[in-house]
């Protein structure tokens, strides 16, 4: 498992009747990686994974496998309110031929630190697969802290990464500070990953990618490369959609955009609603400016139908 690069939390397509529509999700999952995506990242918050049902995931799962056919290693994301359905999705993402897991606190109860780390370090028992932590304490909670990150590190030779949502990048750090390059510290939030990087940052587990991935990839390399003139411009013209991924209808929000680049649909599960009257517009308007004003350094991404593969 390869935790470098641009790895997208993938949202997940449904049909009209709010099904999954696996044939969408298949055809999302090859376009991200032809456009230089180094992993996908399954069943996040992004992906509603609250709202799909056990057999649900593990579907999902099959169909990204199948698509990208071992060109780039899935992840699938272990999200529950029990500590035992975690464990039972973790080995069912093994035997779906999962690379990784990104490890979340559970869902609703926000425990203390002798029940959380008892959380993930069932899940990382659970398969030998290596495993990414998810803090995430504005949106769950649930503050990891760097010192406890060194105990889970410690005591569990399979985590191997920390996906970092703090939105405060001196984590970044902080975690690098107290393990070097014991584990790979990705940004889990699209407006800080350029400071992310500048940081330490080896991963990006980005969320507007799902809309616009060749310019998520440039932006990632261009950091990376130390080019930071390229850069800043890529990441100006970018951050008015980026800051979506961390509004509380950020979901809603980037299926909108994906709608609007040609790239899924804006439909989500209640109870989401998608987004209507000024945030609808205000959304459509953010995308068309960012068409309309594109810097020569953003390349579009290829059209989402041009070069789709067959799934068996």
């Amino acid at each position: 498992m390869n935790w470098n690069g641009v790895m997208p939390a993938m949202t997940t397509a449904f049909n009209p009747d709010l099904s999954v529509d696996h044939a969408t999700v298949a055809r999302h999952a090859q376009w991200l990686i032809e456009n230089g995506c180094t992993g996908i990242i399954c069943l996040g918050s992004l992906g509603e994974a609250s709202t799909l049902k056990f057999n649900e995931k593990v579907d999902v799962l099959n169909t990204v496998m199948a698509a990208v056919a071992g060109k780039a290693p899935i992840v699938g994301t272990i999200s529950s309110l029990s500590t035992v359905e975690a464990e039972e999705l973790a080995r069912a993402a093994q035997t779906a031929g999962c690379s990784g897991l990104m490890i979340l606190p559970p869902y609703v109860y926000k425990g203390d630190w002798r029940e959380m780390k008892a959380h993930v370090a069932a899940i990382l028992k659970a398969t030998p697969l290596p495993g990414m932590l998810y803090n995430n304490p504005v949106a769950y909670g649930t503050d990891f802290l760097p010192e406890q990150i060194v105990e889970l590190a410690n005591e569990h030779p399979n985590l191997a990464a920390v996906k970092e949502s703090s939105t405060d990048v001196r984590r970044v750090t902080a975690i690098r500070a107290l393990l070097a390059d014991r584990l790979a510290v990705c940004v889990g939030v699209d407006d800080a990953i350029v400071e992310g990087i500048a940081a330490g940052a080896v991963g990006w587990v980005a969320g507007l990618v799902n809309a616009l991935p060749r310019e998520s990839v440039d932006l990632f390399n261009l950091a990376a490369a130390g080019r930071s003139k390229e850069a800043f411009e890529l990441y100006r013209w970018f951050l008015p959609l980026l800051r979506m991924d961390t509004e509380p209808k950020f979901i809603q929000l980037i299926k909108q955009v994906q709608q609007e680049a040609g790239a899924g649909f804006a439909r989500v599960r209640p109870p989401r609603l998608e987004v209507i009257g000024e945030e609808l517009a205000a959304t459509r308007a953010a995308f068309e400016f960012a068409q309309a004003n594109r810097p020569a350094c953003a390349v579009a991404s290829t059209p989402f139908r041009a070069q789709v593969q067959s799934v068996v």
